[in-house]
């Protein structure tokens, strides 16, 4: 891969994103044994994930502080030391993410609810500028936890509610992550974060194992996935790829076409949302990038800010006032 932080040289397309879809791990592989036989020992290759956990455990009274610095660090291990893909990532390739853990309930005999904010985000093209992939605060946490437990995971068997839910976002990273690299690059992963709905026992309870369930509300896991793989929602992993790699990573050399692509994706986004408003995989859009376009189209000029405007309105209307400040910049 094309580290998208550096110069490029001259490189097509294809091969500027085919790491994320696994088509160029025999290259990696060749220019890895030419830098070894070179005496080149920088090149180092790792997991996919740059995972940062923290966990507030202010409001447990019974349970020992010590468990919870265990957990995080477990939790860390688990995220970060397993291989995900079968793709080969450069150290510097790995996707930055993070997990903050509020423990909301002390439910005795080792068991938790929590509420989790899960943050993921990818650097744009020729610039030292993160992009926000996914800002998700899932409010429907419950699992159990004893001290220094391994933290076992089988995909397609359900171990527990905690590696399940952990593994379920690692999957919805990796997939958002490869639908900006390549046109819908991401749906393996998408699989693999439904494999792990699917395995969720029908008979577990609500209380017992939350957020898994159609019937319990419209913004838990089963939404997230649901809609990013529904063909009807299309349109929103297309315009995952027009926004990052053929909007936000061309701005460096042109910034009026960035923002025409970026309108562009925000069209395709606006489809979904007028048939299927304030729907789960609408949020995922703008929950990551409504702070990120207020920023762009605010130094747009004023036909560019009208048309960005009129789409978030109709998009987006839950966010209308914060988008009325771009007509307000100068």
């Amino acid at each position: 891969m094309v580290n998208p932080g550096t110069q490029p040289t001259a490189l097509p397309e294809a091969i500027y994103s085919s790491f994320k879809k696994n088509q160029l791990n025999g290259l990696a592989v060749l220019l890895l044994s030419v830098c070894f036989l070179c005496g080149n020992q920088s090149v180092v290759f790792s997991q996919e994930l740059n995972c940062r956990v923290e966990i507030n455990a202010q409001k447990s009274q019974t349970t020992d502080p010590r468990v919870f610095e265990t957990l995080r660090s477990a939790i860390f291990e688990f995220m970060n030391n397993r291989k995900w893909t079968s793709d080969i990532f450069r150290q510097e390739e790995k996707i930055e993410c993070s997990f903050f853990i509020n423990i909301t309930e002390d439910m005795g005999s080792n068991r938790f609810r929590a509420q989790v904010n899960i943050q993921a985000s990818r650097p744009v093209y020729n610039s030292d500028y993160n992009t926000v992939l996914l800002n998700h605060a899932d409010r429907d946490w419950v699992f159990e936890y004893n001290e220094f437990q391994p933290l076992d995971f089988n995909e397609n068997d359900f171990l527990s509610n905690l590696t399940s839910m952990l593994a379920f976002y690692a999957f919805v990273i990796l997939a958002l992550d490869y639908d900006t690299y390549s046109l819908n690059g991401g749906s393996l992963f998408y699989q693999k974060a439904q494999t792990i709905v699917n395995t969720v026992p029908a008979n577990l309870s609500s209380e017992v194992a939350p957020g898994w369930k159609p019937f319990e509300n419209d913004r838990n896991r089963y939404w997230i996935v649901d809609n990013l793989t529904n063909p009807r929602f299309s349109p929103i992993r297309e315009s995952l790829y027009l926004y990052h790699r053929l909007g936000l990573d061309v701005m460096y050399q042109d910034a009026k076409n960035g923002r025409h692509v970026l309108i562009n994706a925000l069209r395709k986004v606006s489809e979904v949302a007028t048939e299927f408003p304030n729907s789960m995989g609408v949020r995922v859009f703008f929950n990551a990038k409504s702070e990120e376009l207020i920023n762009i189209f605010s130094g747009a000029p004023p036909n560019e800010k009208t048309s960005a405007v009129q789409l978030l309105y109709k998009a987006d209307p839950t966010n209308s006032a914060n988008y009325a400040k771009i007509m307000k910049q100068q």
